[in-house]
């Protein structure tokens, strides 16, 4: 299976994503229009404390206009590794720095029509320090148990795609970490 790009143009270009309209041809010879929201990678972390409790965030989403349970992820900067990337947007979100940090692995959050890669890393924490939110940003720590997460997920109090598929990989890889 393969799809061959005929032509591209760039239809968007924002502050954190593109959009890109692809003219393509399919194996059998005949041609489609693929729309790609072009991305950057990002990150996603998933801290936990020594008492085993876990670090998330809570924050309102006008895309979802709703107050939303994350985990802290942001975008890495131009230049920046991925290890950088998750340890800064750690401390800027939660004031936590990382004692170590381990990647569980990449999540692709919507494979359809967008790039974007986010690599999902869990770190050990202990001492919180100071946030350094965006100046656009609030954002609230909430310090949760495995139960507590599960329940949200159950509930749908957690229902972020990134937040579901980096706990998928937290649980999946948990008896590696401990």
């Amino acid at each position: 299976m393969y799809e061959k790009t005929i032509s591209r143009k760039t239809v968007f270009e924002g502050r954190i994503l593109g959009v890109d309209v692809l003219e393509v041809e399919l194996e059998d010879g005949r041609r489609s229009v693929r729309e790609i929201v072009q991305h950057g990678v990002a990150v996603a972390i998933i801290p936990r404390l020594p008492n085993g409790r876990l670090v998330f965030i809570r924050q309102f989403r006008k895309a979802m206009e709703r107050i939303c349970f994350e985990v802290v992820a942001g975008n890495c900067d131009p230049g920046e590794s991925e290890e950088v990337s998750a340890a800064r947007e750690l401390q800027e979100e939660t004031g936590y720095v990382p004692q170590s940090l381990e990647l569980l692995g990449p999540i692709f959050p919507s494979v359809g029509y967008c790039t974007e890669r986010i690599d999902v890393f869990f770190a050990e924490v202990s001492e919180q320090g100071t946030t350094a939110f965006d100046e656009d940003e609030h954002i609230e720590t909430v310090i949760l148990t495995e139960a507590e997460i599960d329940e949200m997920i159950r509930t749908d109090q957690i229902a972020d795609a990134k937040t579901l598929a980096a706990w998928m990989l937290y649980k999946a890889k948990k008896r590696e970490l401990l």
